[in-house]
Order: structure tokens, then sequence, then C-alpha cells
């Protein structure tokens, strides 16, 4: 007896369920290891938020660092989970949201300027308590969800990472979140390494100088912040 051929389509054998991940996920580590290397890159460039780091961890020492290093991780954290859904578009894609963003991160810098210049009297214990730490991580975030460069990089960047026939979202979560892993570890080594000057720069009378340096520092910080973003 001749045996007969059904015309209705196939279905993917157990074969298939196992190839197509493995396909997809090839697709993605393609392109996973160059992300890398291109936000390591990026991350390594001299910016005014590596300069803003570098005077804070200086000037009020490594604590105080940590906790503006941890402000500025869950900041890019949540530019990139809004990235995952469209969001970050609304900041980049209207001139006039994207200078509002610009000239308020500008004026924030500007206020953190002002505030170290006419803070000569308080001590370093002060600087270095539960609200002072709090403060630095409050500055963190602000100066990155302000920080329209910031939203730029999760539009214009990381697209071109993402890989066809793979959900854009959980690889938009993927390279969001380990580009802020990589950032996250740069600055921390910049607090380290800045922080390791804080003692010599607090002791004696030198104090009262150093802030009102690294005042103008930020202020200037505050002017490449702004051509940097044009």
């Amino acid at each position: 007896m001749m045996s007969t051929w059904s015309s209705g389509p196939l279905k993917p054998s157990a074969i298939d369920y196992l190839i197509q991940p493995c396909h997809r996920l090839s697709m993605v580590t393609a392109l996973y290891v160059p992300f890398l290397i291109t936000a390591l890159l990026i991350e390594l460039t001299p910016g005014p938020n590596m300069a803003w780091l570098a005077l804070t961890s200086a000037s009020k020492g490594r604590k105080s660092g940590f906790a503006a290093v941890a402000g500025i991780a869950l900041g890019l954290a949540l530019l990139g989970g809004a990235s995952a859904f469209g969001l970050s578009e609304l900041a980049t894609g209207s001139p006039v949201v994207f200078n509002l963003l610009r000239y308020a991160g500008v004026a924030y810098l500007l206020w953190l300027a002002w505030e170290t210049w006419s803070s000569g009297n308080e001590t370093t214990e002060t600087a270095l308590d539960h609200s002072g730490l709090m403060d630095w991580f409050r500055h963190g975030l602000l100066l990155n969800l302000l920080n329209p460069k910031a939203a730029v990089f999760f539009i214009t960047v990381l697209p071109a990472y993402i890989s066809a026939g793979v959900p854009v979202a959980s690889q938009t979560l993927l390279l969001s979140f380990s580009y802020v892993g990589i950032a996250t570890a740069i600055h921390l080594v910049i607090v380290v390494l800045a922080g390791s000057v804080h003692a010599w720069l607090a002791q004696g009378g030198r104090q009262l100088l150093i802030r009102r340096i690294f005042a103008v520092m930020i202020a200037l910080v505050a002017i490449w912040f702004l051509r940097s973003t044009a």
C-alpha cells in the first residue's frame, strides 16, 4: 500500500527547537564583543562626567565619590531601560527637549560649583556624613538624567549592535546594562585614584583654597559639558 504524504506545513522537530536559540545566540554574541569594545573606548575617552567625578573624589573623598558613582550607575540604567521601550527618543527627537536637558545639566553643574565655592566653612567630617553621601548620590543621578549625550548613546550607538531576528527589548537591556557595568568599573577606578589625594588636599590651611580651585574647575566642566553636547 502506498503511503500518503500530508500537504500541510511541517512541524518543527526537536532539533529545530535546539538550533533556533543557538542561532539567535550566535547572532547576539557576534555583535556583543564589538559593542563591549566600543563601550570601553567611549568610557575611556575623557569627558565632563569623568572630570566631575574626579574632582568630587579629590575634594570630598572616596566615600562621596563612590556615592556619586552609584548615582551615575542608576542614571545610566534608567536611560538604558527607557531606551529599551523607546522613551529616550522623546528627548533626542525633539531639539527643544534636548536643549532643555543640556541647559538644565549646565545649570546644575554651575550650582554645584557655587555650592563648593561658598561652603568654605564646611568640615570634612560633615561632608562625609550620611546626608552628604546621599547628596552626592543624587548629584550623580541627576547629572546623568540631565545629560542628553548619554541618551544619544542609547539611541544612536547602541542600536547598531542589535541583531535582526532577536527580540529588540531583551538585546537592548543586555547591551545597556553591560554598558553600565563597564562605565561603573571605570568610574570606580577614577574614584580610587582621585580619592588618594584627598587626604593631602585636606591638610592644613589649604582646604579653603582647594575648594575655591575646584569650584572654578567644576564651572569649567559645566562649559565643557555645554560644548560637548552641542
